[in-house]
């Protein structure tokens, strides 16, 4: 028997398996409130070792998609609590993904039709955001432009993350995972291609990634750093995230991290959603450095993983967990189907987005299939 369908621990999170189902925004909850549907869906996903929300935004500026759901108001908390309970109900364990999106959004998500903010006020040109027509029909439009934070202003993003963290714990998530990756807020302020700020929080890889690391203390105190995570996509053009020299510019990243007792660190392999060999990295190396600075949170690994590719990975060392996506969209029952080799269904593409149950909470287990 492989390492992978056996249980581990990830910081204060006891998982059943190694199998984790990998964030994935769906567009289905209007107004930024979890609802019915959603807890059906997280429910029948509970097999997975560790579910790992969707995307959540943090405050309403955080917003960067129509029908994504929020940390920010009672309503989304409550809704999330129902999915929390139904998710440990049936036996799992979740964590929420906290998301600030900085720069792609739209005007219209935001408050007051504001500009987004960003680590810049460079508009992200090749990037889409998703909105919601008046008929309900929803698309992808072009962002806007941001506008880049006041040095003065940081402290305060950094509060929404606190907060945000202590309200998802109170809505019964087992942990909390910062969303670091794909060209988002943290991403932006992370990469030399984008931050062009002059402050200190721009300029040298030491000032580009204080940011990050004054995002993971303020949550890691406040949640505890056994339930905190944070994901990291060291190569990704999502966001038209790029920078000179990514291998430096990570290794500093986990080489920071390793100070902290987290949960695990989240790390895509290649272009989010596309190839592996995007560019080169050597990931590999990043796990040697995050180990040889003292790092003993779990190394969870992320892109297009097969069933060999996670077995291999796991039983090498060169992870402690596996998360996949897509497969966990038309597969509830996935963990069962890798452990007995059983073929995969596969998504539909055209209800990815937005929409209701079709596509979403109506993909068969094997038994429902049989």
């Amino acid at each position: 028997m492989t390492k992978l369908f056996e249980p581990t621990k990830l910081g204060d999170i006891s998982i059943a398996n190694r199998i984790v189902m990998a964030p994935l925004t769906r567009n289905r909850s209007p107004n930024a409130v979890p609802n019915d549907l959603n807890v059906k869906y997280y429910a029948q996903r509970a097999t997975a070792g560790l579910i790992i929300t969707e995307a959540t935004a943090i405050t309403h500026q955080g917003q960067g998609y129509a029908n994504v759901p929020g940390l920010y108001s009672k309503e989304a908390l409550d809704g999330w609590k129902k999915v929390t309970d139904a998710v440990h109900a049936n036996g799992g364990k979740i964590v929420v993904q906290m998301w600030h999106v900085g720069r792609i959004s739209h005007t219209t998500l935001q408050p007051n039709g504001g500009k987004p903010v960003s680590s810049t006020s460079r508009r992200a040109e090749n990037s889409k955001t998703y909105l919601v027509n008046g008929d309900g029909t929803g698309g992808f439009t072009d962002v806007s432009e941001p506008r880049a934070l006041e040095t003065s202003e940081i402290p305060g993003i950094i509060e929404d993350y606190r907060k945000a963290a202590r309200a998802a714990i109170d809505a019964g998530f087992d942990g909390v995972e910062i969303h670091g990756a794909n060209g988002y807020l943290i991403d932006q302020f992370l990469r030399g291609d984008i931050n062009d700020r002059t402050d200190q929080y721009g300029g040298s890889i030491e000032n580009r990634t204080r940011f990050l690391f004054e995002v993971v203390d303020a949550v890691s105190k406040e949640v505890g750093a056994g339930r905190t995570a944070i994901r990291i996509s060291p190569v990704t053009p999502s966001g038209d995230a790029s920078d000179p020299a990514p291998q430096q510019l990570f290794t500093r990243v986990v080489e920071g991290l390793a100070k902290y007792g987290l949960a695990y660190i989240h790390v895509v392999e290649g272009q989010t959603g596309g190839k592996r060999d995007f560019l080169p990295f050597d990931y590999d190396a990043l796990h040697a450095a995050y180990k040889a600075a003292g790092g003993k949170a779990g190394w969870m690994l992320n892109n297009a993983y097969t069933r060999e590719m996670a077995i291999e990975a796991v039983d090498s060392g060169k992870a402690d967990v596996v998360a996949f996506g897509k497969p966990f969209i038309s597969n509830p029952d996935l963990v069962r189907r890798l452990k007995e080799n059983a073929p995969l269904a596969q998504w539909d593409q055209t209800t990815l987005y937005g929409g209701g149950a079709k596509g979403y909470d109506d993909y068969p287990t094997l038994d429902q299939a049989a």
